[in-house]
């Protein structure tokens, strides 16, 4: 299986602490299970170079595995910060550098 990044995108005004999207993040993870290589945490200080969408603010990340893109998709689907005007960025985790390229100095341009 392939691993890729959730980056939850939540609304510029978004609160946090709501009980309800509590029990609405239990739920959508309790619906990863398996497919969760590393369940994240959220953002609250955050800043931002370049082009990051006008809209919404990066809120948190997940690490999950799936056979496919499609499939990934199709479990960020059920994200809550979807229903609330937010959305989710997925995208496949490609290994550029091997723990043993690391250590014996490799740069990406080796690679």
């Amino acid at each position: 299986m392939t691993n890729f990044l959730f980056a939850y995108r939540a609304p510029l005004d978004f609160g946090q602490g709501d009980p309800a999207a509590a029990e609405a993040w239990g739920t959508f993870f309790a619906g990863l299970g398996p497919h969760i290589e590393d369940a994240g945490n959220p953002i609250f200080s955050r800043g931002a170079v370049g082009q990051t969408g006008p809209d919404t603010i990066i809120s948190g990340y997940s690490v999950i595995n799936a056979d496919s893109l499609d499939e990934a998709l199709a479990l960020a689907g059920d994200c809550p910060l979807i229903a609330d005007r937010g959305g989710v960025e997925v995208g496949e985790i490609t290994a550029m550098l091997t723990p043993e390229l690391l250590r014996n100095g490799a740069s990406s341009a080796a690679v």
